[in-house]
C-alpha cells in the first residue's frame, strides 16, 4: 500500500514540511507492472504475498478491478501488507518500502508456480521480495524457455545465476550505476549499459525519466526513445507502467525499438493521473494518445 504524500518540495535533513494531502493507495512495483499489464490486454498473473489486514484485501480488490489473476497471490494472516511511504513533489518521488508480507515469499512458492511460468510468454520480475525467490523464478522461466524481463529496483548487486537468466533489464541511472559500479552521466552511459550486457543480459534498457530512455543489445548499436511531454499529476508509477509497457509489446512480437516506443507512450500517460495503478493508461487511451502525439 503506497502511503502518498504531496508536498510542494522535499524536507532537507532535520526539516519538518507540511504536505498538501496524505492519500493511501493501491501500489507494489510488481502489483503496479501487473495492473499496467491486464489493462494494456495482456492476460496477467500475479504471483506474491499480502498481509491478513485491511490493506492486503483491498490490493487483492485492485487487482481484481484491473483483470487481474490474484489467485497466486497468498494473504498471510498474522503478517502486515507491505507498505511504501511515498512523498511526492511536483517533479518527483522519493521512497521507502518496508517489505511486510513481501518477505515471506520464498523460494518454495516460487517452485509452485512452475506451472503458471510454463503457461506464460514473459514472466516480469522486480527486487521487492527475495532475491533468492526472484532468482529460483528466472531459473524456472529459463527452464521453460520464457523470456525474462527484470526491473532491478529496488537497487541491489544480483547473482550473477540471476543475471545468467535475464533477456532484458531495465535499471534507471542510480540502479545501472549500482550494477555496474560505473558511471552512468551522459558520456558514460554506454559504457555502463556494455558492462551490464557483459554481466549477462541480452538487452539493458536505461530509463531516465524525463529524458526518455536509452537501449542496446549485445552486439548492437545505442539508440535512445525520447520522453513525452505531457501534464505531471503524479510520477509515481512512471517506471511501473514503462516496464509493462515494454513487456506486453515484447509478449506480441513486436521488436525492442517497437516496444521502447509503446513503453513510453505507456508511461506518459500514468503520470497525467494520480495513483500508481489507477492511473495505468488501457489500451485504447495508448491508441488514441499514438494518433494525438
Amino acid at each position: 500500500m503506497d502511503i502518498v504524500v504531496q508536498m510542494d518540495r522535499f524536507p532537507v535533513h532535520g526539516e519538518t514540511l507540511t504536505g498538501r494531502e496524505a492519500h493511501f493507495v493501491p501500489g507494489g512495483k510488481g502489483a503496479n507492472q501487473a495492473v499496467a499489464a491486464a489493462r494494456l490486454g495482456a492476460h496477467t498473473t500475479m504471483a506474491g504475498a499480502v498481509g491478513g489486514d485491511a490493506f492486503g484485501k483491498e490490493l487483492l480488490g485492485s487487482l481484481q478491478r484491473s483483470g487481474v489473476d490474484h489467485s497466486q497471490v497468498r494473504q498471510l494472516e498474522g503478517e502486515s501488507t507491505g507498505i511504501a511511504s511515498i512523498m511526492v513533489s511536483p517533479d518527483d518521488n522519493m521512497i521507502v518500502i518496508v517489505p511486510g508480507a513481501n518477505a515471506q515469499c520464498l523460494p518454495e512458492h516460487a517452485a509452485a508456480l512452475e506451472p503458471v511460468i510454463a503457461a506464460a510468454d514473459t514472466v516480469l520480475l522486480q527486487l521487492e521480495i527475495p532475491l533468492e525467490t526472484v532468482t529460483a523464478a528466472a531459473v524456472l522461466a529459463k527452464k521453460h524457455g520464457k523470456r525474462v524481463i527484470l526491473n532491478p529496483a529496488p537497487a541491489q548487486k544480483l547473482p550473477q545465476e540471476l543475471l545468467d537468466c535475464v533477456d532484458v533489464i531495465t535499471p534507471n541511472r542510480s540502479e545501472l550505476e549500482l550494477l555496474t559500479g560505473l558511471g552512468t552521466s551522459d558520456g558514460e552511459l554506454e559504457q555502463a549499459m556494455d558492462a551490464m550486457l557483459a554481466l549477462g543480459p541480452d538487452t539493458v534498457v536505461t530509463t531516465l525519466g524525463g529524458d526518455g530512455a536509452v537501449f542496446k543489445q549485445r552486439g548492437g548499436k545505442l539508440h535512445s526513445q525520447s520522453a513525452y511531454t505531457v501534464p505531471v499529476v503524479d510520477t509515481t508509477g512512471a517506471g511501473d507502467a514503462y516496464n509493462a509497457g515494454l513487456a506486453y509489446a515484447l509478449s506480441i512480437g513486436e521488436d525492442i525499438q517497437a516496444a521502447a516506443a509503446l513503453a513510453s507512450k505507456v508511461s506518459a500517460l500514468a503520470v497525467t493521473k494520480f495513483g500508481a495503478q489507477d492511473g495505468m493508461p488501457l489500451m485504447a487511451d495508448v491508441q488514441a494518445f499514438n494518433t494525438s502525439r
